[in-house]
């Protein structure tokens, strides 16, 4: 079972009794409930749960964001960002610009454990995927086929394009580039840009332990240029770990968001001693600075279990904790600014 707390706050900042901890981006509680099932049921680490729980959500397709058959870019096609952080060792697993593979975070989960890198992209990535055994199969469904074909008809808006002829506002190219770059200012606004399309998936767990793990899961933008890459699998801008401090993620406006590495600056906070709530508005302020308009979200978890989350653009942002000290998950909602 599930409950819903609604909240007129900007930030929620409740401290859980004691530890495990599960907290995860959107009204996603099938994930949730499958990291607490990995922490509890299993004895799983931290960064099992994290694992487990954005899995979950890959192969339930949440709300069409995450995992296969999702948001495809203008070649029509669907390619997946993850990332999953250790914060005992600090080693970090990601995958960007992922093809034919549909379980993305257990392919982070793989760089992480196969191999000394830490960031696979592309073709090169899904082969190293089919080396490691994970099925290769295509990633477009009935829904994202028509998704793409009505963008077409559209004459392909929203478009990310600019400084480019023929017009992207009004053609779908091919395009060239402009010999004079017009500097403007543009309001994201303008591309659709709504949870709809960013429902990246962030999760922080803690476990028993005291470990703490991140993780983030995407299929990106829709109607990206092909070969975009977001904040989701970038450590520091989608999410990050450490153990004595705590963890953040985001969702949102990757694009944005990850010129600001919030994660990373929030956890930083944590681990001088400032609260997660004032980590997060801190983090996240620089952003509403340069980019009023933008849309976006932040969970952080400090070491102990307090918790808080914050968001901008959106009227209300929906997230999900599970914690001895609630009798089942629960959805908190904080109003945006």
């Amino acid at each position: 079972m599930i409950s819903v707390i609604v909240t007129l706050s900007l930030i929620i900042n409740v401290s859980s009794q004691y530890l495990p901890i599960v907290i995860n981006t959107w009204f996603v509680s099938n994930a949730t409930n499958a990291a607490w099932e990995e922490l509890t049921v299993h004895g799983g680490s931290a960064v099992d749960a994290v694992v487990a729980g954005c899995s979950q959500c890959e192969a339930s397709q949440c709300r069409g964001t995450v995992g296969f058959g999702g948001d495809p870019d203008e070649n029509g096609e669907t390619t997946l960002d993850a990332m999953i952080m250790d914060g005992k060792t600090m080693d970090v697993g990601a995958v960007a610009a992922l093809r034919m593979v549909k379980p993305a975070i257990a392919v982070a989960r793989a760089v992480m454990d196969y191999t000394e890198h830490t960031l696979l992209v592309g073709d090169q990535a899904s082969l190293f995927a089919k080396d490691m055994g994970f099925t290769v199969e295509t990633l477009t469904t009935n829904k994202s086929y028509i998704d793409w074909k009505n963008w077409i008809d559209n004459k392909c808006q929203p478009n990310f394009r600019q400084n480019v002829i023929p017009n992207p506002k009004t053609s779908c190219g091919p395009y060239k580039p402009k010999k004079r770059i017009e500097q403007h200012l543009s309001s994201r606004m303008n591309f659709g840009i709504s949870p709809n399309n960013h429902d990246t998936i962030g999760m922080i767990a803690i476990d028993k332990n005291g470990n703490i793990s991140a993780g983030t899961s995407t299929n990106g933008l829709s109607h990206k240029v092909p070969g975009r890459v977001g904040d989701s699998p970038l450590m520091g801008a989608g999410s990050y770990a450490m153990n004595g401090a705590g963890g953040a993620a985001c969702t949102g406006d990757g694009d944005i968001m990850m010129r600001f590495l919030p994660s990373f600056q929030a956890v930083m906070m944590m681990k001088s001693g400032m609260e997660p709530s004032l980590a997060l508005k801190a983090a996240m302020a620089p952003i509403i600075q340069y980019y009023p308009s933008f849309f976006g979200a932040m969970i952080a978890v400090s070491s102990n279990g307090t918790f808080a989350a914050v968001c901008h653009g959106y009227k209300t942002f929906p997230f999900c904790v599970a914690s001895p000290s609630f009798h089942e998950v629960k959805v908190l909602k904080v109003q945006c600014t």
